[in-house]
């Protein structure tokens, strides 16, 4: 427990505006900054030169415009003055990992290593306020009334985190606050292999990351929306679960590759998982072998299952394929769990041989309706059958032709549930849409078939007649 009588240590509210949103590509282009030091509130702003080109939408929000930072100093200039500001504070920001991963960015460019204790107010919030849906700046101006002086300006948004620290102090008493700061900032135990710096260079954005083990064997590989926390969670989680410690003692490396969105990560964590074959994830099975159930009525009138194989399959065009599977056997065993789930006669579905007018085996032990002796019209077992497999009917490609998702920004490019391509610009879309064939991939096919009656339902742009 924190003692009442303890004080706050010298705390930093920082917030900065650039060019953008990549660390090593974009530059600053306003530092603000309000610190809390031995009870006294002072601030620190500077407009800065990037010297570099402001789009013309970051001009827009913020305000700042290039003849505003043309006679401004650069970082570099500016560089001593704001590590004098940050020095032995803790360095408080919402989305903390930007602000601070650009001024750790800008720090290293002109040679000075900066470690701060840093607090992500988005986090804060997320501990404090656990009922509040969501924790984006706007909506905790608007959940707790705080005044906006100069929304996406530099010291206005730096001001409004000091509100904010003042409506949690309010809410939860200084000890429970310095309670919360403390569990936020503590740093997490780290495999013996793994340095800090690895850790902090890990951006909180979608993506796969992989943990490698000796000689670059890969061990794990998954996907988060975000990936530091995700991999830190991995760390904490060491100490109770036997897998994750288990990991944290093998593990020499990380690395990771950056996505546009949630649906991009899931996609290329498949496509690694079958690439690399980590030892320590569930083994993911490519499709060559791919199977699937028709149903044909012979000539007798009875509906009967048909096994297709992979080159007569065409998932996303064929109407009459049921369940996928990677091998025949998975095939027969399903049919054996749906025959015996809907009483169906196995006789008649060809998975058991028998003798014309005599019972199968499933009638015997009472897990047959009776259609192989008459006690069930063959017309009402085809209805049995038809209404217990349409649970697995494989989803006909609902589209003429090609699509592309919106994926935080990038156009994930997909053709009868075939994976073609992520597209940034018009060109790579033109290209991937006429990318021709593709093997069709099962675990694929489940996310994108997820993701298109989910979140991504409204992000699905038609380009099969486009640019035609």
């Amino acid at each position: 427990m924190v003692s009442k009588q303890a004080t706050y240590p010298d705390l930093a509210f920082v917030d900065i505006e650039t060019t953008g949103s990549h660390f090593e590509r974009d530059r600053i282009t306003e530092i603000g900054i309000k610190t809390l030091a031995s009870g006294e509130v002072s601030i620190w702003e500077k407009l800065i030169n990037p010297q570099t080109y402001i789009p013309q939408n970051i001009q827009r929000l913020t305000g700042i415009s290039p003849e505003m930072v043309s006679g401004q100093p650069s970082f570099e200039d500016l560089a001593k003055e704001v590590k004098e500001q940050l020095e032995g504070k803790i360095f408080i920001a919402h989305n903390a990992r930007f602000d601070y991963g650009f001024i750790k960015a800008s720090f290293k460019r002109v040679g000075i290593d900066f470690r701060p204790k840093v607090l992500c107010t988005v986090k804060l919030s997320r501990l404090l306020f656990p009922n509040q849906t969501r924790h984006n700046l706007d909506t905790i101006i608007q959940a707790h009334d705080l005044v906006v002086s100069a929304r996406h300006r530099a010291l206005g948004d730096a001001d409004l985190l000091f509100q904010f620290w003042q409506v949690c102090e309010k809410a939860v008493g200084k000890e429970r606050l310095l309670e919360a700061m403390n569990q936020l900032i503590g740093n997490a135990s780290l495999p013996p292999n793994i340095d800090q710096h690895v850790i902090d260079s890990i951006p909180d954005a979608p993506g796969c990351y992989i943990f490698y083990g000796e000689n670059k064997a890969p061990l794990y590989i998954g996907k988060s929306i975000s990936l530091r926390s995700r991999v830190m969670g991995h760390f904490q989680g060491s100490l109770t679960q036997r897998k994750e410690m288990k990991l944290s003692l093998q593990v020499r490396d990380i690395d990771w590759i950056e996505t546009s969105g949630e649906l991009g990560a899931l996609i290329l964590e498949s496509q690694l998982i079958k690439e690399r074959m980590p030892s320590m994830n569930i083994k993911l099975r490519r499709s060559k072998d791919l199977c699937a159930w028709s149903l044909e009525i012979d000539a007798t009138g009875v509906l009967k299952p048909a096994l297709v194989n992979q080159k007569d399959l065409p998932p996303g065009l064929q109407d009459n394929l049921y369940g996928l599977f990677y091998g025949k056997r998975e095939a027969h065993s399903y049919l054996k769990a749906v025959a015996k789930k809907h009483r169906l006669c196995e006789l008649l579905l060809g998975l058991e041989k028998g003798i014309e007018g005599k019972s199968c085996f499933g009638y015997q032990v009472k897990q047959c309706g009776g259609a192989c002796i008459g006690e069930m019209t063959t017309e009402m077992h085809n209805l049995h059958l038809k209404t217990a497999m349409s649970f697995y009917k494989v989803t006909v490609w609902p589209y003429e032709g090609p699509i592309a998702i919106n994926d935080g920004g990038e156009m994930i490019v997909l053709d009868k549930w075939c994976y073609l391509g992520t597209a940034i610009n018009e060109e790579e879309l033109s290209e991937l849409k006429s990318a021709g064939n593709v093997e069709f991939d099962l675990d694929i096919y489940k996310i994108v078939k997820k993701a298109l009656a989910g979140a991504y339902k409204g992000e699905v742009i038609d380009i099969s007649v486009q640019n035609s």
